[in-house]
């Protein structure tokens, strides 16, 4: 081969990985992105006039012509954007992320691009003009959702419903052109706190990049998730606690009730669960993103305000637990996760413990310890643990958190083995099938409280079921299961929860994916034992830890 052609081979070759590498956003940046720890979702638009869910019902519970005409519609005079911005300050939440464009395609702002835009309703006004000024005035950080697919958009490969449909006629880089002008328009906005992309579908990392890169010429501190196609700076679970994972950052995304879009009398988490889910994912090492879902009015619903202020009134108690904090050092487990900074560890008890609470041992020594904002207590280190007791009086339902003061900086300790106790204690567990080695992978590892143990199945595995059998008949209303090695997914796809009612089984939960802390909750139910049926998984299914919740 002659050395032009070499070089232009190797240069050829070469491209498509320069044109992958994307500035990364700066230190400072993720670091105030990351303090700020609690932040809100908010997915709206026409939909709302429906109660069912943006995007995704297009051209399945809604035909796609009534789903685009919607528009015609949406008149939310009552939203007041100065309102949004003092219940999230109200909630204790320190950014704002709002879904500007969804896969349905239609946008909160004055677009240049398609008249498919809020100033063509009967509101004719700019949401997301009047959002980020309110955000400015009211000191909350403003960021924009975007969905890097579009099923409206005729340019776009893929449609409704679902975005599981071909289009005949396409152009993706007219497409990505089109994307590009109108992210140029919506950092004209900012300075924007974080570009929140969605589902990138026909984008690969190269693509992403060049998102990425044309963002961050105009607003160089702009932080960017990794749906672009590219894996961006932070990762995003959702409807889910992340895993620990203290050194790439991460944001769980998840809904205050069920649906992402308003939806008439939908069920709502517990105060306790909306924070114990802050506190579990600011344990892991991330932020929490939480979504609501204004009404088509403009209001957001009364009784989700009500919760949020809840909320709110918690964290200004116990703020320093949390703001400007960072997981660990002891990784989580069922009952206790950790948060620290500066020469503070803050250990997050969300159960009440009898006896002493016991955790593996600090490698520094502890200068002072504390309930929270209440009394001293007094820590022993011996034989590689840590133990205190709480008194009686200071025991809090949802979080009991512990201060300590140590002799140096919390973040230089490395991560520690989390507190364990037995998940459900008294219970035995069994299995239908088990990985070959099962006295490391065993049924009875995923009630031992030690998240790093499993429970795990052979290779190629679809499908299975674990068996718990309790001690005594037990009413419980809530469960949590941790899957293992799921990353910030899920290898489970289908699974079903069912009681045993004498000789038979009985479902009484139905469920999709898992992942690394998978959590629900609903009416009380009175077994003497319980299986977790796994129907479907792309992996073969590992389970950590299986706990519930009584009433």
């Amino acid at each position: 081969m002659k050395p032009i052609a070499c070089l232009l081979t190797i240069l050829s070759l070469a491209a498509p990985l320069v044109a992958q590498q994307v500035t990364p956003a700066s230190p400072e940046a993720i670091r105030n992105w990351q303090d700020a720890r609690f932040g809100m979702f908010i997915h709206w638009g026409p939909v709302a006039l429906t109660g069912r869910e943006i995007g995704w019902s297009r051209g399945s519970q809604t035909p796609i012509e009534e789903y685009d005409n919607l528009y015609k519609k949406f008149n939310p005079t009552k939203f007041n954007a100065d309102e949004w911005v003092a219940v999230a300050k109200a909630a204790g939440m320190k950014y704002m992320v709002l879904t500007t464009k969804h896969h349905d395609g239609f946008c909160l702002w004055d677009t240049k691009q398609t008249d498919y835009n809020i100033m063509n309703t009967p509101f004719k006004r700019d949401v997301v003009k009047e959002l980020a000024e309110a955000c400015k005035k009211g000191g909350i950080a403003f960021g924009t959702y975007y969905s890097t697919c579009d099923w409206h958009h005729p340019d776009f490969p893929l449609t409704s419903p679902g975005g599981k449909t071909k289009r005949e006629s396409h152009n993706l880089d007219r497409y990505t052109e089109y994307l590009k002008a109108q992210t140029r328009e919506l950092l004209s906005y900012g300075p924007l706190f974080t570009l929140w992309y969605d589902v990138p579908q026909m984008f690969d990392a190269k693509r992403g990049a060049g998102i990425i890169n044309m963002a961050r010429a105009i607003q160089p501190d702009i932080v960017i998730n990794n749906r672009t196609g590219h894996k961006g700076d932070y990762d995003t679970p959702e409807q889910r606690v992340g895993g620990f994972q203290i050194h790439r950052p991460w944001e769980t995304c998840m809904t205050i009730c069920r649906q992402w879009a308003w939806k008439p009398d939908d069920k709502m988490k517990s105060l306790k669960e909306c924070l114990q889910t802050l506190i579990r994912t600011n344990g892991g090492g991330g932020n929490l993103l939480f979504n609501v879902g204004p009404q088509p009015d403009g209001l957001i619903e009364p009784r989700q305000v009500e919760r949020l202020k809840e909320m709110g009134a918690w964290l200004a108690k116990n703020s320093d637990a949390v703001y400007g904090t960072r997981g660990g050092p002891w990784k989580p487990s069922s009952h206790i996760v950790s948060t620290r900074k500066g020469d503070k560890i803050y250990l997050h008890i969300l159960s009440k413990v009898d006896g002493p609470v016991i955790a593996p041992a600090l490698p520094v020594a502890i200068k002072s310890a504390q309930i929270l904002n209440g009394p001293t207590i007094k820590t022993t280190t011996e034989e590689g643990s840590l133990s205190f007791v709480v008194p009686d009086n200071s025991w809090d339902e949802i979080d009991t958190i512990v201060e300590l003061t140590i002799d140096g900086n919390a973040m230089d300790i490395p991560p520690l083995k989390p507190a364990t106790r037995p998940s459900i204690p008294g219970a035995k567990a069994t299995a239908s099938t088990t990985h070959k080695d099962s006295r490391k992978h065993g049924a009875d590892m995923l009630l031992d409280g030690d998240p790093e143990s499993r429970w795990a199945t052979p290779d190629g595995t679809k499908n299975a079921w674990l068996q718990i059998d309790f001690d005594k008949e037990t009413t419980f209303n809530g469960i949590t299961i941790e899957e293992a090695n799921s990353g910030h997914g899920s290898n489970v796809k289908k699974f079903e929860l069912q009681k045993k009612d004498g000789t038979t089984w009985t479902t009484f939960h139905r469920g999709g994916a898992l992942g690394a802390h998978f959590s629900a909750s609903f009416d009380p139910v009175t077994a003497s034992a319980i299986r977790l049926n796994i129907l479907d998984a792309s992996k073969s299914p590992t389970i950590s830890e299986i706990f519930i919740q009584t009433p």
